[in-house]
């Protein structure tokens, strides 16, 4: 029933896109002012060195392409609140007039077109993509914000999904996924082989790997946040979009010149159609599970898979210095088939489902008091359910398992900008979170319902230095936590420093300690019908710890005439993960017991721009190993221990034409490997865990995009891609169950060739 009011809401959306584009009317032709800087980049042979968040904010007329770049400059200061200064290196600083207050943060770019265009490096150490700006990587033909965050170094997923990223060796659920500051426990559709969030009103992703700022808790190996556009827009726009996949719309409506309204959503094709892509997706899910087999007297038929998403932002500014934020997000995916049997000539049926659904809201209201003082309120509320149904046929039973998360969210910032140079920022964050689990068996009876609650104090501070060449920059401060179900005082230092020396030069260290309440854990492989078998569990701090992280890195980067190299050493260092949180399928599988992780690594990428080429290589080498004391082997490498990553790729952007090529390898995932195929004392008889790697992964992906106009207030896009050109086999699993008395190897594979084409109009 929730999927289908929701494509009423669809349907109503795009009335309504057409109803508002009918009444559309051209104005005056005002675009971002960060959109006219990266145009005069290319046009100048410069870069732009600015507030990212701050600039973005500012509509101008842009320049005439007459002028000279003097000239241009001289036209930016008088039609914004900025002074451009241009430096020997051809960097154009441009520097905030001392009587306007940032709303934002001192970060500035130090890396235009990191690794393509839109991807930019930011002085406090954390990387953006800036959707609007994006321009097209290998295998992506819209803006997958979680999959393009996978072309970092240091950053993949261990089995291809958006649902198990893994940043420096760390397990997904070590990740604080964030969108407009709301924090969210599931991040994928088609459970993880897409994201959820919506790149229509997604406007800028940030990055952080390490040196989080104070505000931030949670995700103790790195921070992907997300916000929508913060302007309120003055004409309506919107989209229409369809691809192999799914049907989506989006539209940005003024309500009145203090305030707009944005929404976006997303309707799979499941209903309408199978596309090829649609049937590798789910193949992929389904592999060895429960939905593709079962025991030899059940056939499964009548497999269906829906998902939806529905995002909404409101802005509303109130006066000159107040504006008020309202955001809500709901997402859903469902799968449903029928079991059925034949039991003494009576045909049976039986249906089992799996959901997963979010939903949140949130507001923020922030009021300048002056060009000194500036206070922030956020709140936000967010729900995440995993429910599923599985019906044993055979013996007229049906098992309910359900996992849901409930978590309140309050935070008070105040910040004071002392002048050009130096801001404090000060607050107080609480956090509640209540999670419950509950497992049911109608026959015979048996109902367990666990519910725990945990609750946090935060009390942060930081400091914010840049020089006046914006040459050094500096953000430090210390983070207190106080947990009062158990007692327990947290101190967490944060450090995130940059200088830039000899004009192309620049150095990084950047450090924090981190901590979180919260873990996803397997209990049984087949739990959740085998598809999305994780559900999240509170810390107890006992035999599940509260998780506490400790990180150090060190960087280095060379920046000229079209050259990026960039090396970053790093150890982190996560004590208080369980057994359960880790995945295992050998031995340890069913051992519940608690340790400590171990990561060294390097992070290497080198970038070159030349005319309408952009390539880029990057290289991460990982040594990740787990120690458990209570185990037989007290150290091993980690599940996540991926050696050697290399990934290769190259960008052609010709007028309306982008066309992308890339090629990803690694040395293949840890496994832990059996000696023959005959039981010992009953059970599997297995070498050293994790003591080999599965066979080296080698993925190609192609894709391109072409712009064109439909008429003078409307334009479309068409664009092609294809995942694993070459159709490898990749092996990204392997363990081992016993069938008969019999050692069986169960493997599962990656995503073979999958096109998809996307067709969209923007008006």
């Amino acid at each position: 029933m929730a999927i289908q009011i929701k494509q009423y809401i669809i349907v109503l959306l795009l009335s309504l896109s057409f109803s508002f584009c009918a009444f559309s009317q051209e104005t005056e032709h005002k675009q971002p002012l960060s959109e006219i800087l990266a145009l005069l980049e290319q046009r100048y042979k410069v870069q732009f060195n600015y507030a990212e968040d701050v600039v973005s904010n500012i509509l101008v007329k842009p320049p005439s392409e007459t002028l000279s770049l003097n000239e241009v400059l001289s036209y930016l200061e008088i039609q914004t609140d900025f002074r451009y200064q241009l430096t020997d290196d051809n960097m154009v600083l441009v520097i905030m007039n001392e009587a306007a207050f940032d709303l934002q943060k001192l970060s500035e770019v130090v890396v235009s077109s990191y690794i393509v265009k839109g991807i930019n490096k930011l002085s406090n150490g954390s990387f953006e993509i800036k959707v609007s700006e994006f321009d097209i990587l290998p295998g992506l033909v819209e803006t997958d914000v979680l999959q393009a965050v996978q072309a970092f170094p240091g950053i993949q997923s261990i089995n291809e999904t958006v649902s198990n990223i893994n940043i420096r060796g760390g397990s997904h659920d070590q990740n604080l996924i964030l969108w407009d500051d709301i924090k969210m426990y599931q991040s994928g559709h088609f459970f993880g082989l897409i994201s959820m969030f919506n790149p229509q009103i997604t406007q800028r992703v940030s990055l952080t790997k390490n040196g989080s700022p104070t505000e931030f808790t949670d995700g103790v190996s790195g921070t992907i946040s997300m916000e929508t556009d913060k302007n309120v827009n003055d004409k309506f726009n919107g989209n229409i979009g369809v691809n192999f996949i799914d049907a989506n719309g989006f539209v940005d409506i003024p309500i009145s010149d203090k305030s707009s309204l944005q929404i976006a959503a997303r309707k799979s094709l499941s209903d309408f159609t199978e596309t090829p892509t649609y049937n590798n997706f789910f193949e992929r899910i389904s592999q060895n599970t429960e939905v593709e087999n079962n025991t030899m007297s059940i056939t499964n038929s009548d497999k269906t898979f829906d998902f939806y998403d529905a995002s909404l932002r409101w802005i509303y500014k109130i006066n000159k210095n107040e504006i008020l934020r309202v955001n809500f997000i709901n997402v859903a995916n469902e799968l449903v088939f029928n079991e059925n049997t034949t039991i003494n000539s009576v045909e049976d049926s039986r249906e089992s489902s799996l959901s997963q659904n979010s939903i949140a809201g949130a507001i923020s209201y922030s009021k300048t008091w002056n060009t000194k003082w500036q206070t922030i309120f956020e709140a936000y509320e967010t729900d995440y359910r995993l429910k599923s149904i599985n019906a044993n046929i055979l013996d007229s039973q049906q098992f309910l398992q359900e996992n849901k998360i409930s978590e309140t969210s309050l935070k008070l910032k105040t910040k004071h900008k002392f002048n050009s140079t130096l801001q404090l920022l000060g607050g107080y964050h609480f956090v509640e979170t209540k999670v419950t689990n509950l497992d049911n068996v109608d026959i015979p009876r048996f109902r367990l319902l666990v519910s725990e609650v945990v609750r946090t104090h935060g009390v942060f501070s930081q400091i914010s230095y840049k020089s006046n060449d914006r040459k050094t920059n500096l953000a430090t401060g210390l983070r207190y936590n106080y947990i009062d179900k158990f007692s327990k005082h947290l101190l967490e230092p944060r450090l995130s420093f940059s200088h830039k020396f000899s004009n192309f030069f620049s150095v990084e260290v950047l450090g924090e300690f981190k901590h979180q309440n919260s873990s996803q854990v397997i209990n049984f492989q087949n739990d959740f019908l085998g598809i999305e078998k994780r559900r999240w569990q509170l810390s107890n701090d006992g035999d599940i710890p509260v998780i506490q992280s400790r990180q150090a890195s060190l960087g280095l980067s060379y920046n000229k005439s079209g050259w990026l190299v960039s090396a970053e050493g790093y150890y982190k260092k996560i004590k208080g993960i369980t057994t359960q949180s880790q995945g295992f399928q050998n031995q340890y599988e069913f051992v519940r017991t608690s340790g400590f992780n171990e990561v060294r690594g390097l992070d290497f990428i080198v970038r070159k721009q030349l005319n309408n080429f952009n390539s880029w290589l990057s290289y991460s080498l990982m040594n990740s190993d787990y120690t458990f004391s209570d185990l037989p082997e007290a150290t091993f490498p980690s599940n996540y221990d991926i050696r050697h990553v290399i990934t290769l790729g190259t960008n052609y952007t010709s007028g309306k034409l982008k066309v992308s090529a890339g090629l990803n390898w690694n040395s293949g995932r840890p496994t832990t490997t059996t000696i023959g195929n005959e039981l010992f004392n009953g059970e599997i008889n297995y070498s050293s865990t994790n003591s080999s790697t599965l066979r080296d992964y080698l993925r190609v992906d192609i894709s391109a995009l072409y712009n064109f106009r439909l008429s003078s207030v409307t334009n479309a896009n068409l664009g092609l891609s294809v995942w694993n050109l070459l159709n490898r086999e990749n092996l990204i699993n392997s363990f081992y169950r016993v069938n008969n008395d019999t050692v069986t190897e169960v493997q599962q594979q990656s995503l073979g060739i999958t096109p998809n084409l996307v067709f969209r109009v923007n008006f």
